[in-house]
């Protein structure tokens, strides 16, 4: 008969620990998933960073290949003007030669009437052409040194730029992990706290009302004599 009326009591005291422990166990699974988000978020801010680093790196060794290729192409540029240059030079003097040769075979005076005019206007026009062609030569240089600085300022900004924006997101990262653990945190805690205070209110063992003893009251309060 005792037995069955320690029963209940006994199922009592069983589901307020297993409720304990089973709030100690959800507990446990927030700190957990809550460690693991951080993790996640630590790790994305880590592969951000390095992948802006990555891509500023390849973007200076591409800019760098498209600034060589650009000083080369201005330089053939300029050297081609200058082979025009030569050739005009070249051909003005094949043509004052051909016109002294002529006037030569003709009798005529080299330095005087017609032949000397010709050959002084042949000069000036091939000097006034040779001048535009060291000029275009001058300035595909200069045009091709700009554009190989341009590129490489550019390159520069938009790599600071990138770093910058993937240091914000990974600091974005950081912030979302750290209130990942501390929201983690605070639910466990939270979790932990209901379920003693869940034991607490079942009071599965008496303790918020403990039984006092009959005899020990009686001899304290004299009652019952010597």
């Amino acid at each position: 008969m005792a037995t069955n009326k320690d029963t209940p009591v006994q199922i009592g005291v069983a589901t307020a620990v297993g409720g304990m422990l089973e709030s100690y166990a959800s507990a446990e699974r927030q700190k957990a998933a809550a460690i693991q988000q951080q993790t996640s978020y630590m790790v994305q801010a880590r592969d951000t960073l390095a992948l802006a680093e990555v891509r500023a790196d390849m973007d200076e060794q591409y800019a760098a290949v498209q600034v060589g290729r650009t000083l080369q192409k201005a330089e053939s540029e300029a050297r081609n003007w200058q082979i025009a240059g030569n050739t005009l030079l070249r051909n003005m003097r094949k043509t004052n030669a051909a016109l002294r040769a002529r006037a030569a075979a003709s009798g005529v005076a080299l330095g005087s009437g017609s032949i000397e005019g010709v050959q002084l206007e042949n000069v000036a026009a091939t000097m006034r052409d040779l001048g535009v062609a060291d000029l275009n030569a001058l300035t595909a240089r200069v045009l091709g040194f700009e554009d190989a600085s341009a590129l490489i300022q550019s390159t520069d900004l938009q790599n600071t730029l990138n770093l910058f924006a993937a240091q914000r997101g990974a600091g974005q990262f950081e912030t979302a992990a750290s209130a990942a653990r501390r929201t983690g945190g605070m639910l466990s805690s939270f979790t932990l706290a209901r379920g003693a205070y869940n034991l607490a209110k079942a009071d599965p063992f008496g303790l918020s009302s403990p039984q006092k003893d009959p005899l020990e009251t009686w001899r304290r309060t004299g009652s019952g004599g010597d």
